[in-house]
């Protein structure tokens, strides 16, 4: 492909400037959190992140749910829409302010939700562990039902 050595020594040094060059990201363009540095805090039967904002005040927030096997929630609602996607596992659903997780509703990866505000519901996982990412408007709480 490549003819003479010289050209294949410049294409080298030009790929190792790109890659150095990738490297050195202005953080005032950019912010990166790895999966090693997200902040996880235990609950019971599930954890969560917070990756951007705080539920619990004004404004926008993003963070994640692990939910643990054979663990759901009970029926409640919060004020606002909430937009959930997850990410990894099969989520387990339900409506209504019966709880009945024998008719719980499998949700794989990559599935996209919406909670409506005021609407209960109840959540969790069965057999395997799934994380979702949840995205709404603080703040939020949760109201038993």
């Amino acid at each position: 492909m490549f003819k003479n050595f010289a050209t294949r020594i410049t294409l080298g040094f030009a790929v190792f400037a790109w890659l150095g060059a990738a490297a050195e990201l202005n953080p005032a363009a950019i912010s990166i959190q790895l999966p090693k540095d997200i902040k996880w805090v235990e609950g019971d039967g599930s954890a969560h992140a917070n990756l951007v904002g705080d539920p619990s005040k004004e404004g926008w927030y993003v963070y994640l749910t692990k939910w643990y096997p054979h663990h759901n929630s009970r029926p409640h609602s919060h004020p606002h829409d909430r937009f959930i996607t997850v990410l990894s596992g099969t989520w387990w659903v339900g409506t209504g302010s019966n709880y009945d997780p024998e008719h719980m509703v499998p949700l794989p990866a990559g599935t996209f939700v919406t909670h409506f505000g005021k609407q209960i519901h109840y959540d969790g996982a069965k057999d395997e562990p799934c994380i979702l990412e949840m995205v709404g408007m603080g703040p939020t709480t949760e109201t038993k039902h």
